[in-house]
């Protein structure tokens, strides 16, 4: 350990170890909460012990121990949780029989420990604001105020968040445990939203100063791939991660010396993150083979791929990303991805052919507030040379959008319309 900070240290080990932690507990105590609060305790032993003694060379397994022990000595004073004591004490029990191994303890059923975990901070019971924060500080390992300073909410209502889901969870018996086959579908389907909702956010914020929070971007990658790992058989969870990986691959280009974005079709493709899209191209080929392709992910990752492929702007195969948009509103129908959809019709057969669809769009409820509507009308109608109409268009977009960086964007394009 670093002596000059072992806090830090210390830090960098409980974000790699809390998820496997606070799984292995919840296993035992089937509660989250518990889970959490006993993981907690075994950080401040952690914290207390490790700048002397330094970390123990299984640090996972050290916590474990740790937090078992705390389990039971605190659980034994509350009489309300007697039930917990008898399981903890099982385990503990046949573990003084046979001399343990804290490196075996620490993965014994971890892989399954870690998506029953995933499932649950994920369950529908919850609201999807709920499911983000408990996800990120359960299975991210981020902190109230690290998620609070993501999504630009104050502290205290994702400390609210985080407690009502847990005694939401709780109250309603929510077992800890993966879905069974029947109900998999489903259930995964909200992990794989919650993972690229936390994606979204960190790839083009909704709201504040930045147009990137990469920090998010990276604890969503992380998820996905630890989700790929735990459910190597299931083909959207490889259409996610490609999507992801493809997407995360632009970042570099995305944003300009000056802080301003950069659009797609703008961007120095040489700055693209080649590793990133080869990961990507991998994982889209593996939803493939296990006969994924035409999911809702896979698709969409399909569509990145279409861009990834090509070196330059010119060179980009805008008839197929309009069919595999046609595709993806018949699985999955939206009017957002109609409105993608009219870009690249507008791309591949003309301004006014998507134009229309566009305009089609504009009594959809679901848009009334999202400003990329008038954000692609005003782009079209600026091809069309309807320079008035457009300026309006992206003025309309600007006093929509929540995000600072876009509004300047937004605004620049107006003014230049204008001039």
């Amino acid at each position: 350990m670093s002596r000059s900070d072992p806090r830090g240290a210390i830090d960098a080990v409980w974000r790699i170890e809390s998820p496997r932690l606070i799984a292995g507990l919840a296993r035992m105590t089937r509660d989250v909460g518990v889970a959490e609060d006993l993981a907690q305790d075994a950080l401040l032993a952690a914290l207390e012990q490790w700048p002397e003694s330094g970390v123990p060379d299984n640090p996972g397994a050290w916590l474990m121990a740790t937090a078992r022990r705390r389990g039971i000595d605190g659980v034994r004073r509350a009489a309300t949780l007697r039930r917990k004591v008898e399981e903890i004490g099982r385990e503990v029990a046949r573990e003084q029989l046979t001399p343990p191994d804290l490196a075996a303890a620490a993965d014994d059923a971890i892989g399954d420990d870690l998506l029953a975990l995933i499932f649950t901070t994920c369950h529908p019971a919850l609201s999807p604001e709920a499911r983000v924060a408990l996800t990120l500080r359960l299975l991210g390992g981020l902190t109230t105020a690290e998620i609070a300073r993501a999504f630009l909410v104050p502290e205290a209502t994702v400390a609210q968040r985080i407690v009502r889901a847990k005694r939401t969870l709780s109250a309603a018996g929510v077992p800890f445990e993966v879905p069974g086959a029947r109900e998999l579908p489903a259930r995964l389907g909200a992990v794989l939203e919650v993972v690229y909702l936390v994606f979204n956010e960190g790839y083009s914020a909704t709201a504040g100063e930045d147009w990137l929070r990469p920090a998010l971007c990276e604890d969503a990658l992380r998820l996905g791939r630890i989700l790929a790992g735990l459910a190597p058989r299931e083909p959207e969870v490889h259409g996610l991660v490609a999507l992801m990986e493809i997407q995360a691959s632009r970042s570099p280009a995305r944003v300009g010396r000056d802080g301003r974005p950069v659009l797609l079709l703008e961007q120095d493709r040489s700055r693209w993150d080649r590793l990133l899209i080869a990961r990507g191209l991998v994982a889209l080929e593996r939803a493939r083979e296990l006969g994924g392709s035409a999911g809702p992910y896979a698709l969409q990752a399909a569509i990145a791929a279409c861009h990834a492929r090509a070196l330059t702007a010119e060179e980009t195969d805008w008839e197929r990303i309009a069919a595999l948009y046609d595709g993806l509103g018949q699985i999955s129908p939206s009017p957002v991805v109609e409105l993608n959809r009219a870009v690249a019709v507008a791309m591949a057969f003309g301004a006014s052919a998507g134009l229309e669809i566009a305009d089609a769009l504009q009594d959809e409820p679901a848009l009334a507030s999202y400003h990329l509507l008038p954000s692609v009308r005003g782009d079209l109608l600026a091809r069309l040379g309807r320079h008035e109409e457009a300026r309006t268009e992206f003025a309309r977009a600007a006093s929509m959008t929540r995000n600072a960086r876009e509004r300047d964007l937004l605004l620049a394009r107006a003014a230049e319309l204008g001039r």
